[in-house]
């Protein structure tokens, strides 16, 4: 017989919960945006950044998977990138009513940065029809409120630009001077002086952000010296 005094999950509201990506890599200069072609309704066929719910265990007494671990799964499940190739953070939660014409779905978006050597080896989920690359300036409309969520996650990279090493998770192993301006300039989106980025750049090397890396990278001027992210610091 059930104890009148223990609650009921049944007695509760049981909205949804989704996990949605906002993707970004730097790809020839240009930042760019990972979009799916939803294959199922709602918004069949239409572009929207890659997600889906969190996992909930079939018995009364199994909560699932957590909020982060859904972020992890899906992040491999879009992309066939390994655990752990991606930088991710959480970045805001959509909970308006109305969002999702399916039901109330609160979602918490996360941003991730892919390093543009990975960019190319990414495949589309299961349940979208592809999945593409696409400059921010060249954005097609979006399902959903994925819009905002893009112009959230923006703001957050631009943002930790200027305080954190966040820029080194957009470059390949290992980088020359001009390949990491390329990258600062992508996210700020607009040139960046050289001088100025030299000095940074300077800074970096010397607190130890920064080390030399062996070899050379050919350009078209001449072979240039290549670095690499400390990431023991």
């Amino acid at each position: 017989m059930r104890d009148p005094s223990q609650p009921r999950p049944e007695d509760y509201p049981r909205p949804a919960v989704a996990v949605d990506l906002v993707i970004f890599t730097v790809i020839d200069t240009d930042l760019k945006l990972l979009l799916i072609r939803r294959g199922q309704e709602p918004f069949e066929g239409n572009w929207a950044l890659p997600g889906g719910f969190v996992r909930v265990g079939d018995a009364v007494d199994d909560q699932g998977e957590s909020v982060e671990e859904a972020a992890h799964r899906e992040l491999y499940e879009e992309t066939g990138l390994p655990t752990g190739s991606a930088w991710l953070e959480q970045l805001y939660t959509f909970g308006a009513p109305y969002r999702d014409p399916r039901m109330r779905v609160i979602s918490v978006a996360w941003c991730a940065l892919i390093r543009p050597d990975l960019a190319p080896l990414v495949t589309a989920g299961t349940d979208a029809r592809e999945a593409q690359w696409w400059s921010l300036t060249q954005l097609p409309a979006l399902a959903f409120d994925h819009d905002k969520m893009v112009s959230v996650a923006l703001d957050r990279v631009q943002g930790k630009l200027d305080y954190t090493p966040i820029a080194f998770e957009l470059v390949p192993p290992t980088f020359t001077i001009s390949e990491l301006r390329e990258v600062f300039e992508a996210i700020k989106g607009g040139a960046y002086d050289r001088g100025n980025f030299r000095r940074r750049f300077n800074r970096m090397l010397q607190d130890g952000t920064i080390i030399l890396a062996p070899g050379k990278r050919q350009t078209a001027s001449r072979p240039a010296r290549v670095y690499a992210f400390n990431r023991s610091r």
